[in-house]
């Protein structure tokens, strides 16, 4: 008997575009205990579940690393585990599309312990969507059918397909040259057109084309393996004019298969990893730094609710704009408050911050970094610069300022600390190839962590001197304060 919190979500991953699993597989594993997972599932997709314990069950082609009979008994046994976990069974594609999720479900009914189907969607459809080929098309293909090319499981009885308009085999690279000429046995004409497509949906994407005839070598002279989906009919002639996704595979990018890390702060956005991504990096983010608030908070407020006396407010990070407006909101102020100073950003990003939330920077320095917004501050001197920020905040600022007769003031918006990754997280780290660096904290934090001895990529001159003065030599630097730059600076470290 199971205890009511035994569950078992049985997901589709989907094909391999992490950007393809449905919102409730997502949901799913973000509310799951223990994830396992197979070889076609994207790891990427285990971060939505950082709280989980996961486990890899992988399975590729014919060569099992654990058996099906093992899985079904491993998802019952971590249900029933501890008084009844929620298991997140993560299967590449569909679950029950030659997913043998049929099986799996009918190993919880055996043993009592509620479960639920969340589809996903399949490669039979997704894998010759990427390669530009529709499975139905007016006129060419009113019907479609999905197949397994594996033949261990017995004849397919081709000549029953006669009737079928497109053929999208599954699991039969291997046996390619074998499964064309029994179609061509059972009716299908040999010029008939065809595509593999291996690893669809993904940076490695490679796709092969020809026709029933030809197929099977063309494979094998593009040197396409497992996974891959076949298509046979005359919608495969489409791609030529339909040919959409472009794979950093095929476009030779500098990234494909590289291992890159991205640090950032804890809960930060993944934009970068997401253009990393999309180029072909496999990507590691490493929260290296988490934001708390400030340890002196009615100094602040009282400098926030009397701003007498201060000339210019600098602002040197995004963070920091945000801190600030959310410090005005608990004070019950808004911009108002900041009517009767200047507003000075340390760079074009924490620009836009302001300008999002309807204030104009007075002045921005053309060079990103404190050094430049200090030297080039229009400023009289005897003025009054108030710096908000964090505890933690370079000196170069204040240095510049106080050479041309400025008066400093800082005062403490909220406090960065050191946010320790996990212990394989930590390792992962260490075998990453180039280290992306949005913050000078994030340079100091990462050398304590793991040393300097990594390519680096930073997202701005003043990141970079940071980087350099706790010890690192390999640094590139972003051409100019975005993120498409700062991926551009890894793939520059990557390519020597």
């Amino acid at each position: 008997m199971t205890t009511t919190r035994a569950f078992v979500s049985l997901i589709g991953a989907g094909p391999g575009d992490p950007g393809l699993l449905t919102l409730r597989g997502k949901a799913a594993l973000e509310s799951a205990d223990v994830v396992l997972f197979d070889y076609l599932a994207n790891p990427e997709l285990l971060r939505h579940a950082p709280q989980a314990t996961t486990i890899y069950v992988g399975k590729k082609g014919f060569s099992e690393y654990i058996g099906q009979e093992q899985i079904n008994a491993l998802i019952v046994a971590q249900a029933q585990q501890s008084g009844g976990q929620r298991v997140a069974r993560l299967k590449g594609g569909d679950v029950f599309v030659f997913g043998r999720g049929s099986e799996e479900a009918q190993a919880c009914v055996d043993a009592g312990i509620p479960f639920e189907i969340v589809p996903g969607i399949s490669s039979a459809i997704a894998a010759p969507a990427y390669a530009g080929i529709p499975v139905t098309h007016r006129g060419d293909a009113r019907s479609f059918a999905v197949l397994t090319g594996n033949t261990e499981e017995g004849g397919a009885h081709y000549e029953r397909l006669s009737g079928i308009d497109t053929l999208v085999l599954l699991m039969g690279v291997r046996n390619l040259g074998t499964i064309a000429a029994e179609l061509v046995t059972a009716g299908r004409s040999p010029d008939t057109p065809a595509a593999t497509i291996q690893w669809g949906t993904t940076p490695q994407q490679r796709v092969a084309t020809g026709t029933l005839g030809t197929i099977a070598e063309a494979v094998k002279q593009a040197g396409l393996e497992a996974p891959a989906v076949t298509v046979v009919g005359e919608v495969a002639r489409l791609r030529e004019s339909l040919n959409w996704f472009r794979s950093p595979a095929e476009r030779g990018s500098p990234l494909l298969g590289r291992q890159v890390a991205v640090t950032r702060t804890r809960g930060g956005s993944s934009g970068l990893s997401d253009l990393l991504r999309a180029r072909g990096a496999n990507v590691l983010e490493v929260p290296l730094i988490r934001f708390e608030e400030t340890g002196e908070p009615d100094a602040l407020h009282a400098r926030l609710r009397d701003l007498s006396g201060v000339d210019w407010v600098a602002l040197s990070s995004n963070q920091a704009v945000s801190a600030l407006f959310a410090h005005l909101e608990l004070l019950n102020l808004d911009a108002r408050a900041l009517g009767g100073v200047k507003l000075a950003a340390v760079g074009p990003s924490t620009a836009r911050s302001l300008a999002e939330r309807g204030l104009r920077a007075d002045y921005v320095p053309p060079t990103p970094g404190a050094r430049h917004l200090g030297e080039g501050l229009p400023a009289s001197a005897g003025q009054t610069v108030l710096h908000l920020t964090s505890q933690v905040a370079e000196a170069e600022l204040q240095t510049a300022l106080e050479a041309r007769g400025l008066r400093y003031v800082r005062a403490e918006l909220y406090r960065t600390v050191p946010a320790v990754p996990e212990l394989n997280e930590l390792e992962r780290l260490k075998a990453a190839e180039v280290i992306t660096l949005a913050s000078g904290s994030a340079a100091r934090h990462l050398a304590a962590l793991v040393g300097t001895e990594f390519k680096v990529a930073a997202m701005g001159p003043q990141t970079a001197d940071a980087a350099r003065e706790v010890g690192f030599t390999q640094v590139w630097v972003a051409a100019s304060p975005s993120l498409d730059a700062l991926a551009d600076a890894a793939a520059e470290a990557l390519s020597g």
